[in-house]
């Protein structure tokens, strides 16, 4: 105790002149003098007498063809004229609105929507080690160069059904894939679904889709309405000649049924899924919306062709599929016009055996014909 206190002595010994000094310097009235600073002015140049004629500046959107619009427009047409113009942004809708075609796919765009990542490699399927470049931090890189090279081949399957008239189903059940789904359905005059999947839609389809809407088109897909409805209503259900999956994983059944009924499929793998499954595979990342919406959009951009060739053709009159076999009424109709119940070429036998030709045995008496024949 006695230490500290005389250690708190000796500090409030050694600060009290300090202080003395301090307070002494603000209470005293001495005068400081200031030495004079000499300043060097610099002199200025003089002025011209003349000033320079001021020219006028038009206002951005006041030309002479403007001046006629409505005070409204012109505002509109000088606000947006502010700013910079900025290029090189990313616009999300733009693979919706404008998808490119197969041929414009490069590696950059493909890595630029996250087509190159995969799954951890605890998750992988050993049958999908050829699609597989490297591994990054723990995650399968899937090779792009593999993944162009399937996607041209993917579109160009798409291409050919569409011009041979074939019906392409597009199925993608995941959350935020309707609008890739039905815009790629939209261009390749196809059809789409976006929710579950039911089972048997086509190994039993007549149960299933047999009271769905059946309509007839022409070879310029115009819809012929209110002929055959009688026909159409016992008509068999259609199925896909080619079915798009963009989610193999959740749809399992969808391409085990197509696998029954020989359909062809075509379908995104991931490092998680199984290649076997569809015809077609494209490895990629199924799970980025941008990813899926590439693929998408280049395969209806590639259905769009095929249909647009195949039209092209049909204005030329010339058919790049089957002909659909005649219905019963249209049958009954040609019966009616060739005579009782007789088709074309049956009246044209029962003509010929009433007016027989000249030098046939009819015109011979019978003995003559019997001694031919010895």
């Amino acid at each position: 105790m006695i230490v500290r206190q005389l250690v708190r002595q000796s500090r409030q010994l050694r600060a009290l002149p300090r202080q003395s000094r301090i307070l002494s310097r603000f209470s005293s009235t001495e005068t400081t003098g200031q030495t004079p600073v000499q300043t060097i002015v610099a002199e200025q140049a003089p002025q011209l007498e003349t000033p320079a004629p001021a020219v006028a500046v038009p206002e951005p959107g006041t030309s002479g063809a403007q001046e006629k619009l409505d005070p409204n427009t012109l505002r509109r047409i000088k606000f947006h004229s502010l700013g910079s113009d900025v290029t090189g942004v990313y616009r999300p809708e733009s693979l919706l609105k404008n998808p490119p075609k197969a041929t414009d796919v490069t590696l950059e765009m493909l890595l630029a929507n996250q087509t190159h990542l995969g799954h951890s490699t605890s998750r992988w399927n050993p049958q999908n080690s050829r699609y597989i470049f490297g591994i990054r931090e723990g995650t399968h890189i899937i090779s792009l160069d593999i993944t162009a090279a399937y996607l041209r081949r993917a579109a160009k399957i798409v291409e050919e059904v569409a011009f041979r008239g074939g019906l392409v189903l597009f199925a993608g059940t995941r959350k935020g894939q309707k609008r890739a789904v039905v815009r790629a359905a939209e261009l390749a005059q196809g059809y789409h679904i976006f929710e579950r999947w039911i089972p048997g839609s086509l190994t039993n389809g007549q149960q299933i889709l047999g009271h769905c809407d059946k309509k007839i088109v022409n070879g310029l897909d115009e819809t012929i309405e209110d002929l055959w409805k009688e026909e159409l209503e016992g008509y068999r259900a259609l199925k896909p000649d080619l079915v798009v999956c963009l989610n193999p994983v959740e749809n399992v059944v969808l391409l085990h049924e197509c696998g029954l009924n020989n359909v062809p499929t075509i379908g995104i793998i991931d490092t998680d899924a199984d290649p076997t499954r569809v015809t077609y595979p494209i490895p990629a990342n199924d799970d980025s919306l941008r990813s899926v919406t590439l693929i998408a959009g280049v395969l209806g951009r590639a259905g769009e062709a095929g249909q647009q060739r195949r039209l092209a053709l049909a204005r030329k009159g010339e058919w790049t599929y089957k002909l659909m076999q005649p219905l019963r009424q249209q049958v009954e109709e040609t019966t009616l016009e060739t005579g009782e119940g007789q088709t074309p070429e049956a009246s044209q036998e029962v003509v010929s055996e009433e007016v027989p030709s000249e030098g046939s045995p009819l015109d011979k008496p019978k003995e003559e014909a019997s001694k031919d024949d010895e």
